[in-house]
């Protein structure tokens, strides 16, 4: 459709973060969707949302050691080196790696509560990508403050309700 501008690499690039990012949203937002209408059908869609974030993350990451390094190692570690902003990127890959392969009921029932505990890494994953999204635009910081904002939105939910949660356990007592 010839709308990819001057520089299609790139904006294949940032489509592909953005996307990733949206569907990590769209993941966290399931929980607290699913306590408030008191329904299960967003929990079933955590999985599936959690793995779309991973392809498009992985489509992100192979379009910067292909298509802008051509996988020139040299290049790739200059360009991590150079700029903080890819360090952290490359920080949230290689820590949603293991929540992608662990998505699954295999990997649930053998890791038991260290399951648990692993994906809660999605929490440290949002934060460094919203570094990753705030350092790399710069100037117009309109669009990572939104992500920011709902982000420390999901956290004070679950904060909230972890607190009330525990206060109820130990009242049932």
């Amino acid at each position: 459709m010839d709308q990819l501008g001057a520089n299609p690499v790139e904006v294949f690039t940032e489509e592909s973060g953005l996307w990733a990012l949206r569907f990590l949203w769209f993941t966290l937002l399931l929980r607290p969707l699913q306590r408030l209408l008191k329904r299960a059908w967003p929990a079933r869609l955590r999985r599936m949302m959690g793995l779309y974030a991973y392809f498009y993350l992985c489509l992100h990451v192979l379009t910067f050691l292909w298509l802008e390094h051509f996988w020139v190692i040299a290049d790739i570690v200059d360009d991590v080196i150079e700029h903080p902003y890819v360090l952290v990127g490359v920080l949230a890959f290689l820590l949603m790696t293991p929540l992608a392969v662990t998505s699954n009921r295999f990997s649930m029932r053998q890791l038991k509560a260290a399951w648990k505990r692993l994906h809660r890494l999605v929490y440290v994953i949002g934060l460094l990508s919203i570094l990753h999204f705030i350092w790399l635009v710069k100037a117009d910081l309109l669009e990572p403050a939104i992500y920011l904002v709902l982000l420390i939105g999901l956290y004070a939910w679950r904060f909230v309700t972890d607190l009330l949660g525990n206060k109820t356990a130990r009242t049932r007592r």
